[in-house]
């Protein structure tokens, strides 16, 4: 059975996006690669035609895994996100109580999750750890390196 996920408008939208893409673009090139490589000759010993069957391989499952996230998509009204706890799109100010140290976050679906931009999937060990919680909350969370508390600061969307 497919996991749900739930996801932005915007965030549905580029995968979409990406998904054309492969079909449209890059599937027509590597078919194209494959038959180049198929009129060289001896396909045995061919590794232009190997190299093109991998990458068709790898496409392929890309544009699979796209489709059924897709398939299985909800869109998020993010006008209806309760700010009184911690939750999918809610945006998280939490204080590191270990070293002080104040980050924000926003809890996303893992297929717009993007570190650099604040925006940390629902799946990390951080956000299942505040998911639920509430404003003035401290949560032992485990990470790789340990336990670390954290205090839930502010939250909004």
């Amino acid at each position: 059975m497919s996991k749900i996920s739930y996801v932005t408008e915007e965030g549905l939208q580029k995968l979409k996006e990406e998904l054309e893409h492969l079909m449209s673009v890059e599937r027509p090139a590597i078919s194209k690669q494959i038959a180049e490589a198929r009129d060289k000759g001896d396909l045995s010993e061919n590794a232009e035609y190997d190299a093109a069957k991998d990458a068709q391989g790898m496409l392929e499952l890309r544009i699979s895994k796209l489709q059924n996230i897709i398939a299985n998509s909800r869109i998020i009204d993010e006008t209806k996100i309760d700010v009184s706890k911690v939750q999918i799109l809610s945006r998280v100010k939490i204080k590191n109580k270990a070293n002080n140290a104040t980050m924000v976050y926003t809890i996303v679906a893992e297929s717009e999750a993007d570190l650099k931009a604040g925006k940390i999937s629902v799946d990390t060990p951080i956000a299942k750890g505040l998911i639920g919680k509430k404003v003035g909350d401290v949560v032992d969370i485990r990470v790789p390196s340990g336990n670390i508390p954290f205090e839930i600061i502010e939250i909004s969307r």
